[in-house]
């Protein structure tokens, strides 16, 4: 019952969120220049999937700059799961699926789903692994890529300014974690059951079929409700933008 209230308690404040940044974006209407705050963590919401209240369900939590001295901004984390724009030379609303696991994990599901082991014989595997011209992967991989930019820049998202040092022990890095841990389903009472054709159930993970999130890491953890304190504080410093 503790684990109901508090995430009832997540969703309540996600939905004051909502309301104080003026309402969900979606990354195919999102550039860099736009007002975004430097450090923060965001939320995808899944298409079409509601909880009992109503409310879109939460299907990846993410953040940036974790590491001891990283630079990296918000809209540079949401940069890489957004992929290339439509200037891109080469490879237009493409992606680098090696440089964001959210990418990886979705582009895995789809090859899973369909059966397209054979035409994608290389995605997820490191540089160093492959034993091909990098060109020629890029070139085969492209279509993929394409999929995985749709399928993400479709996803409604939100996301609340929390602005510290970086560092695995920041607030950004608790919030996301506990975040994780309380709205995974993995070895808990299943709340908010993903319907049968979420993409999800298609990933190679455990984790991810199991927690009905695109997340793998503290899907296990338990998590420390005080998380919830901290993120009311952020949504409270979280003006409209």
């Amino acid at each position: 019952m503790a684990r109901a209230a508090d995430l009832d308690r997540l969703y309540e404040l996600l939905a004051d969120l909502e309301r104080r940044v003026g309402g969900t974006r979606k990354l195919k209407n999102c550039t860099g220049y736009m007002d975004w705050p430097d450090r923060g963590v965001y939320v995808f919401l899944e298409p079409g999937e509601t909880r009992a209240s109503g409310q879109r369900r939460v299907t990846r939590v993410g953040t940036h700059a974790v590491s001891a001295g990283s630079s990296t901004s918000l809209w540079d984390r949401l940069k890489q799961h957004y992929g290339t724009g439509n200037r891109s030379a080469d490879h237009p609303h493409g992606g680098n699926h090696r440089g964001s696991v959210y990418r990886k994990r979705v582009g895995e599901a789809i090859i899973e789903k369909y059966g397209l082991h054979d035409d994608y014989p290389d995605w997820g595997e490191r540089w160093s692994t492959i034993d091909r011209d990098r060109t020629e992967v890029r070139d085969e991989e492209y279509p993929l890529e394409r999929r995985v930019s749709t399928y993400i820049r479709e996803q409604p998202f939100l996301w609340v300014a929390l602005d510290d040092e970086p560092s695995p022990d920041s607030d950004r890095a608790f919030v996301e974690r506990n975040a994780i841990a309380l709205l995974s389903n993995v070895d808990s009472a299943t709340l908010d059951p993903r319907p049968d054709d979420w993409l999800g159930h298609h990933s190679r993970s455990r984790q991810i079929r199991a927690s009905g999130l695109w997340n793998v890491a503290h899907t296990e953890d338990a998590y420390d409700p005080r998380f919830l304190d901290r993120l009311e504080r952020a949504v409270a410093e979280t003006g409209t933008r």
